[in-house]
């Protein structure tokens, strides 16, 4: 993706600027004649930085007394620019082994059907987010499942608000990467290069390459199947403030030098998980286990994929914790 003359930035913390609205997202019609209705119909919630789309699973049947234990209510949470239609393989599979589970995914902000707020992009931001969710859902208590950024977003609430959360299973968790090993002229407040900033991290996302999707995608997608390539190119297309909300993640959103949060959520006390692909950088069994993760359940042979390329197998290490939760 070449740089744009004049790319949209968004301000920075610390920061002073202008108040400006949030950058609508696209509509539902733009993304479901692109990709079908594989996600349910969106509902949408209004917060002071923009509206933000969600989708509900419902219980299949009302929660019984079997002595399989079951979450009653589970939010699940995407990474950096796969929407939440990324999450859905796994929504299914788990849907499947805990049919009377609640299950919710939704767009955060930048992302999908969700607005673009024109304001820093901090942690606090996606917090107070998920306690807009939550309210909207008359949520009192939630597991929370999070993949790559939303892995360390879910970690950064159970620290914060540990009463709101029953568990947090973490796939892939952002969080330990280190600034010192980026390029830091592209991650200061002062980059001369907007542009370059802008490619440099959207091709880091990508393991480095440019953004190459698959040639028989819209065969793929009429079968039912998420094609995170084809999504995250229909991002930058359709949602003119998404390319500019992955770059305020990536810079102050956590993914990086993050280690005291995971601390902080391991001293809460709440029940936790670490599912993490063999191959990934994110992070290994030592390192989550020196910031207090200690149940880390490893896929071996796959990468930061894993949440789509392995679903079954990260399904079933977060059943297997469900099902030992008190």
């Amino acid at each position: 993706m070449s740089a744009t003359k004049d790319p949209l930035v968004l301000p920075r913390p610390s920061s002073s600027y202008k108040s400006r609205p949030p950058i609508p997202a696209p509509t539902e019609t733009s993304f479901t004649s692109t990709f079908g209705t594989l996600l349910p119909k969106a509902n949408y919630l209004s917060t002071p930085a923009g509206r933000v789309a969600y989708y509900t699973f419902p219980s299949s049947y009302p929660i019984s007394n079997d002595a399989t234990p079951a979450p009653a209510r589970v939010l699940l949470i995407h990474g950096i620019q796969t929407p939440a239609i990324g999450l859905l393989p796994l929504t299914r599979a788990l849907r499947s082994s805990f049919p009377s589970t609640y299950f919710v995914v939704f767009d955060l902000y930048g992302h999908g059907l969700s607005d673009t707020p024109y304001v820093p992009h901090t942690p606090n931001l996606f917090h107070n987010l998920i306690d807009a969710l939550l309210d909207r859902l008359n949520w009192t208590t939630a597991h929370l499942v999070g993949y790559s950024f939303g892995g360390i977003t879910a970690a950064g609430y159970a620290a914060t608000r540990p009463d709101q959360v029953q568990s947090i299973a973490l796939v892939a968790p952002a969080g330990l990467y280190r600034s010192s090993d980026m390029r830091g002229e592209f991650l200061a407040h002062d980059c001369a290069d907007e542009g370059a900033a802008r490619d440099w991290i959207l091709r880091l996302l990508e393991g480095g390459k440019e953004l190459v999707v698959p040639v028989d995608w819209r065969e793929r997608v009429a079968q039912g199947e998420v094609v995170a390539e084809a999504v995250r190119e229909w991002e930058m297309e359709e949602h003119q403030g998404h390319a500019a909300s992955v770059v305020a993640i990536f810079r102050d959103g956590g993914v990086m030098d993050s280690a005291e949060v995971f601390r902080r959520a391991s001293a809460a006390g709440v029940d936790r998980l670490v599912v993490l692909g063999e191959l990934d950088d994110v992070g290994g069994v030592k390192e989550f286990g020196d910031v207090g993760f200690k149940d880390v359940s490893v896929v071996e042979g796959v990468g930061h994929g894993v949440v789509r390329e392995r679903v079954e197998e990260v399904a079933e290490a977060i059943g297997e914790f469900w099902r030992v939760l008190n």
